[in-house]
C-alpha cells in the first residue's frame, strides 16, 4: 500500500511541476498599453514623433499636423 501511495505522489509531483501549464495573467498588460499624454507617437506620413496630446487621429492613424493628414 505504501508503494502505491509513493508512486501516486511521484506522478502528482511530476505532473504539477513539469507538465501542467501555468495560467497566463494578462490583466496588468492592459494597463501598460494605454497611452499617456506625454507618450511620443510616430506620424504615419512623415515619421516625425510628436506627443500624444498634440497628435491628430484620422482613420485610425496618428499624424503630426494637418498637412500630413491631407497627404496621408
Amino acid at each position: 500500500m505504501l508503494k502505491i501511495l509513493l508512486v501516486i505522489g511521484v506522478i502528482a509531483f511530476v505532473y504539477y511541476f513539469f507538465i501542467k501549464k501555468k495560467p497566463l495573467i494578462n490583466s496588468h498588460k492592459k494597463d501598460d498599453t494605454k497611452l499617456q499624454s506625454n507618450d511620443m507617437i510616430e506620424c504615419s506620413t512623415c515619421g516625425v514623433y510628436c506627443e500624444f496630446d498634440e497628435a491628430i487621429l484620422s482613420n485610425g492613424k496618428y499624424y503630426c499636423s494637418t498637412e500630413c493628414v491631407e497627404k496621408g
